[in-house]
């Protein structure tokens, strides 16, 4: 039986052994068996100490082995040189699932990492989920069990947490205490030894008594695991995450934590996109997200509609619907003349609907009735300020007596502190998500509104590209069987050309009538280049003659590029010149690219060439395999799209295909396993397609190979650019890694 199956026993557990069960109120082991007896856990606990006898009154015994049966679950709180003993024992005792409270592991060097890998090898040839080591422990309101170093039990609720450090969630517990906010199940993973937080989103997203699952998380065991597993979830409820470790501080600061990898924050935030994850950038907006999918139903559509007491609060919530990507919608005519009705004259009936600030609360529950019943709105923010006339608890009340009979989300931001705070606590006790201010309010309802369209997109649409896998197969294979760590130009063309990628045609000349005679089956004009092992660059010898017509013009290109490269580098071997085809005129230039992350795989990016991508960062990313919504919205999501689409008269470019260059891409990706690097830098494209060449002034359009970065010997140099004035020599290159 594999350990995943045991997860039932680890967060419902029928018995507990703790080893390490201690009479003294200081040590870790007498504050988790306090915190399970005080929790009011109604299973069997078995305290673990040497010295036997009674500890809290329950019967201690000396070993695991004296114990009278086997318990479902054993927690660990001891010494770190005891643990590998203690967890021998449990598995001798025939324990399901063990808990490693104690810390100093993989996060503290080579010995502690060798003992967690140890632990972990035990756990798996002994058939234990193991959860940790260096954990604060869990919590399953459910049963009252509380097995955690924490003090805090918190409420019950609909709230799942899960998070890669221990003493966040302390202090989660202690600030939810204080806020009202209940949980389900809550669950420190530490170092992950074991229980993965793929594991633990799976049996989550199984969970009845789990409407919402939240987490906080600094790396990812297995990404691509946890985002297949994400996405079967997401499709039956949301899931929150906060990522952390995404600066070279913050990574740093990972590794020292837990011993593990941040990894790429971009991998990371593509793998949440695609997976259906909602990504939050802190813990305040963590739980604001929480409290409102917890109690609310979600929107079916974008309109809001914000009820208002004033005006400055109710533009900076037009401000921020703008921003969120919702639309404050018109009331219906019917709606309109119901709050002509019931509104004074000098209100605003548009919205926000602006009811005065002398509004008492009669005059908030017929709009809001009235708004209600209205088809085009589909959620409602109610925005308060504590005028002089304000009747905030009555208020209050009308939004939860509406809310009572509306199937429409409904939100409220009440702005003050102390004379709101009355109102605020009915509000957040009924259910209703109550802000302090408009902003995280609509965030929170349009986070809302993308988990639904999540819900409710079309079933993605799979491409499998046509390609000559075993041709790109050979060429690898013989790369890395003399020992290369870099394709050479021809090798990297050739797996291009096996995954019908639109590249120049593209011939290696030994003799000018060979030239002339290869441009001449090509068709005129076409380029001619130097071709050596021994050039990072063409530009060192000025290797490169452009639009050549004619016979006479490639004769007279090869004489003076040969020329010219052996009175500049007369060490170098020339095998020769490249003939190439030109590329199109009056083009877009996008490059395409992808990296291999540690933890997601294939990382795909997007962008136009130039300083839109380096300077500006307006790049967008997706993670291998693609699927054919994936390359779309990659196309469309970054800023300078619209010069793709054309602007101010400009011809809009072929997009579909720019989409097949970044299936065909992704395939490669998944295909080989070996690639570690590739770059399409530039890829021309117009209205009839896409082409793709290379900058020529700069090494920067290749296919790297590898596992591993350990040299970069460059040989290769690529295809044809078409602005003689801006390009000069450049490359498709691949690495390949011998190892």
């Amino acid at each position: 039986m594999h350990p995943d199956a045991h997860l039932s026993e680890l967060f419902s557990p029928a018995s507990i052994a703790v080893v390490g069960a201690s009479r003294s109120p200081i040590k870790l082991g007498h504050v988790l068996l306090s915190n399970l007896i005080s929790g009011g856990y109604r299973g069997t606990i078995f305290p673990v100490n040497p010295a036997g006898g009674e500890i809290l009154g329950l019967k201690a015994y000396p070993t695991a082995a004296d114990l009278p049966r086997p318990p479902d679950l054993g927690i660990i709180v001891l010494p770190r040189e005891q643990v590998l003993q203690a967890m021998r024992e449990l598995a001798d005792a025939h324990v399901d699932a063990v808990c490693v409270i104690t810390a100093g592991f993989r996060e503290t060097g080579r010995d502690g990492f060798e003992m967690e890998m140890e632990m972990a090898e035990l756990a798996r040839r002994r058939n234990i989920t193991l959860l940790g080591p260096n954990t604060l422990g869990l919590i399953n309101t459910g049963i009252d069990l509380n097995a955690t170093i924490a003090q805090a039990m918190p409420a019950k609720g609909s709230i799942s947490f899960f998070s890669q450090s221990g003493a966040l969630c302390a202090a989660i517990l202690d600030w939810a205490d204080g806020e009202s906010i209940g949980f389900s199940k809550f669950i420190s993973l530490g170092n992950k030894a074991g229980v993965s937080e793929a594991d633990v989103l799976e049996a989550l997203g199984d969970d009845p008594d789990t409407k919402v699952i939240i987490g906080y998380l600094e790396s990812v065991e297995d990404g691509r695991k946890f985002q297949s597993r994400a996405r079967l979830v997401t499709e039956k409820k949301p899931v929150i995450m906060i990522k952390a470790g995404t600066t070279p501080a913050g990574a740093r600061a990972t590794s020292s934590h837990t011993g593990a990898m941040a990894g790429n924050v971009e991998a990371a935030t593509a793998a949440f996109k695609q997976a259906g994850i909602i990504r939050v950038e802190s813990l305040e907006e963590l739980f604001d997200l929480a409290r409102a999918f917890a109690a609310q139903p979600l929107p079916e559509g974008p309109n809001l509609t914000v009820v208002t007491n004033s005006g400055g609060p109710g533009i900076l919530a037009a401000d921020a619907c703008e921003d969120a990507g919702l639309n404050l919608a018109r009331p219906s005519l019917t709606t309109l003349e119901k709050l002509t009705e019931v509104l004074p004259p000098f209100a605003s009936i548009y919205n926000p609907i602006d009811i005065i600030g002398d509004a008492k609360a009669e005059r908030y529950r017929a709009t809001l009735e009235a708004v209600a019943e209205d088809e085009l709105t589909h959620a409602i923010l109610v925005l308060l300020t504590p005028t002089a006339s304000a009747e905030i608890v009555e208020t209050a009340q009308a939004v939860i007596d509406v809310a009572k009979t509306c199937a429409k989300p409904i939100f409220a931001s009440f702005m003050g502190d102390e004379r709101i705070g009355p109102g605020r606590d009915m509000l957040l006790k009924a259910g209703i998500p109550c802000y302090g201010y408009p902003e995280p309010a609509v965030r929170a309802i349009s986070a809302m509104l993308a988990h639904y369209r999540w819900k409710n997109r079309p079933y993605p649409v799979e491409v499998c590209f046509r390609r000559d896998k075993g041709r790109a197969e050979r060429t690898i294979e013989n790369a890395l069987n003399i020992g290369l760590t870099e394709l050479p130009f021809a090798d990297a063309m050739d797996i291009a050309a096996a995954y019908e990628l639109p590249v120049p045609e593209t011939r290696l000349v030994r003799t000018s009538e060979q030239a002339v005679r290869a441009a001449k089956k090509m068709g005129y004009p076409v380029a001619l280049k130097i071709e050596s092992p021994h050039l990072s660059s063409r530009g060192e010898v000025d290797g490169v003659a452009l639009d050549l017509h004619t016979p006479r013009e490639v004769r007279d290109a090869w004489l003076a590029i040969t020329a010219r490269a052996q009175r500049k580098r007369p060490d170098i071997y020339i095998a020769g010149c490249l003939v190439q085809t030109m590329g199109p005129v009056n083009t877009r230039e996008v490059v395409i690219r992808f990296t291999r992350d540690p933890q997601f795989g294939p990382l795909i990016s997007f962008c136009m060439a130039g300083p839109s991508a380096e300077v500006l960062g307006d790049v967008s990313y997706r993670l291998a395999p693609l699927a054919l919504h994936d390359v779309q919205d990659i196309v469309r999501e970054i800023r300078s799209f619209p010069l793709l689409r054309g602007v101010r008269g400009g011809e809009p470019v072929n997009l579909t295909a720019i989409e097949d260059i970044l299936l065909s891409m992704s395939q490669m990706a998944d295909d080989f396993p070996e690639i570690r690097e590739a770059e399409l830098n530039p890829i021309l494209v117009d209205a009839e397609g896409a082409f793709v060449t290379d900058n020529a002034h700069h090494r920067r359009s290749h296919l790297t190979f590898g596992h591993f970065s350990r040299s970069h010997i460059i040989t290769g140099n690529g295809a044809t650019p078409i602005r003689p004035a801006h390009h000069t020599p450049g490359g498709h290159k691949a690495w390949l890694d011998s190892t």
